[in-house]
């Protein structure tokens, strides 16, 4: 009875949407099925791997890459049309180069990098030295010259190097939505940041106001919605209702797991979905989520996690990896600029190792990728979608973000030129396990096949050198950090 209710939710929640789970499936009485998942299937676990605020030509400017044809770009173009160096930063704020500094990757930022030409719907790619830059308290030299157009130092990074030089890595994978991280990490659990199923608007920034994100955020909290012309006209409490991914893997009887630093943060996208947060009172009275993701022995959506409190890590060695699972890194493990220590790569070494050096390397794809630009210069224009009545109209495609593709069955040592966005994530899963479509960003896009070549043999695992700082940064104790600002 419990699961005949579900498929009846979810069949409602999808045909308010304005899409079917089966040709039946709105009529009046008629049952939803989901058909299980091939048993064969070589992939049987995803672990998407949501790092933030990074470009291509920020992050990696790898000789090996660049080489094997990766279209990564050592200089940039300002708004005077002078051509910019990129120059060296450390990838966290200790070191020689510190990065102290944030850079703004609002929706304002996106529209003075981009510079759109409005007859042709092209991004002149020429107005990063416009957005704005916020110095930590007391930081020495701040900001830089040309503080946008830089690239982290690769001995910060050599680990991510290594995974995309021996995988899979896109030099055209694109965050869907042109904002920061509230709305991209809706993006990435239900291809959407709209309020409700048929919007066809969409959160377009952080909070307003300071205090939490969500379902549990205060009364007087409310983040700007943009409409289909492209303009920010209203704004709106930030608890939304619409289906996500995890209805459909709930509905087929698939696990999954959502590991997170903190309830109420901006990336914790579970607490913005009413139905996922179950908050204790209605909202915008609420103050926690108590739905049944949260709560229990084993919650599916699972806190405080930081290096040294990684379920992660004991779920792959206790033999309880879920068939899908989101990583989301506290603000030091993050590789967000003026927040993280220099551990991302540390953090991300960890748990692809764990997965490699386990029962799961066998049949798990591992998709690394970061939820923003960051602000960062990038040289490659997105599509821009602002008709008016497509979908996604006035607020995708945004800019590039890296995407690797760890898995023994990715094609080694490939560069994808496809271009791909957060709905190749979500179609992916939805080939992978026989789901339907969400209806959203997994529409439009590819489903990540270019990445992958099933008929050959399995790669063996190489376990990636940690990097220098990897103990230090196992070692640091206290809460999860959040963003310092988005």
């Amino acid at each position: 009875m419990r699961r005949a209710a579900l498929f009846v939710v979810l069949s409602l929640m999808f045909c308010v949407a304005g899409f079917l789970l089966s040709l039946n499936g709105c009529g009046g009485g008629n049952k939803v099925s989901i058909p299980p998942p091939p048993p064969s299937s070589k992939i049987q676990h995803v672990v998407i791997i949501f790092q933030e605020n990074r470009t291509p030509d920020n992050l990696f400017q790898d000789p090996v890459l660049i080489k094997n044809g990766a279209d990564i770009q050592n200089y940039g173009i300002n708004s005077l049309h002078q051509t910019i160096p990129l120059s060296p930063i450390d990838l966290g704020t200790v070191g020689s180069s510190p990065q102290n500094y944030d850079l703004s990757h609002a929706h304002s930022a996106f529209e003075q990098m981009c510079d759109l030409n409005s007859s042709t719907g092209v991004c002149a790619m020429d107005g990063a030295d416009k957005i704005a830059i916020a110095c930590q308290k007391g930081a020495v030299g701040c900001p830089p010259p040309n503080p946008q157009f830089m690239y982290v130092n690769p001995a910060d990074v050599q680990a991510y190097f290594q995974m995309a030089e021996q995988y899979s890595f896109a030099d055209r994978m694109f965050q869907t939505n042109q904002g920061p991280s509230f709305p991209a990490h809706q993006f990435i659990i239900s291809g959407t940041s709209a309020p409700a199923a048929t919007s066809n608007s969409f959160a377009a920034e952080n909070m307003m106001n300071p205090g939490a994100a969500g379902c549990i955020a205060p009364p007087n909290q409310m983040v700007p919605i943009i409409n289909a012309a492209g303009v920010e006209s209203s704004s709106m409490y930030p608890c939304f209702e619409h289906p996500t991914l995890t209805d459909l893997l709930d509905a087929a009887n698939l696990t999954w797991r959502y590991y997170a630093p903190s309830a109420g943060s901006i990336w914790t996208g579970p607490n913005a979905i009413q139905h996922m947060c179950g908050p204790n009172a209605t909202p915008p009275n609420a103050t926690q989520c108590v739905g049944t993701d949260w709560t229990g022995s084993s919650p599916k959506v699972v806190l405080n996690q930081t290096q040294s409190n990684a379920q992660i890590l004991s779920d792959i060695a206790n033999n309880q990896l879920a068939q899908v699972s989101w990583v989301i890194p506290d603000g030091a493990d993050s590789d967000h600029a003026s927040s993280n220590n220099g551990c991302g790569p540390s953090w991300v070494t960890s748990i692809v190792n764990a997965i490699g050096g386990s029962q799961y390397w066998s049949n798990t794809a591992i998709l690394l990728t970061w939820d923003d630009w960051g602000g960062w210069y990038d040289h490659v224009a997105p599509t821009i979608v602002n008709d008016g009545s497509s979908w996604g109209s006035g607020y995708v495609y945004g800019f590039r973000v890296p995407l690797m593709v760890i898995s023994p069955y990715a094609k080694p040592a490939y560069i994808s030129h496809v271009k791909h966005d957060f709905g190749s994530i979500l179609k992916f899963v939805e080939s992978t396990f026989n789901l339907p479509s969400l209806g959203y960003a997994d529409v439009p896009a590819d489903d990540l096949s270019d990445f992958f070549n099933l008929s050959q043999g399995a790669i063996q695992f190489q376990a990636i050198p940690p990097p220098p700082n990897d103990a230090q940064c196992k070692s640091a104790t206290g809460p999860p950090t959040d963003p310092d600002d988005d």
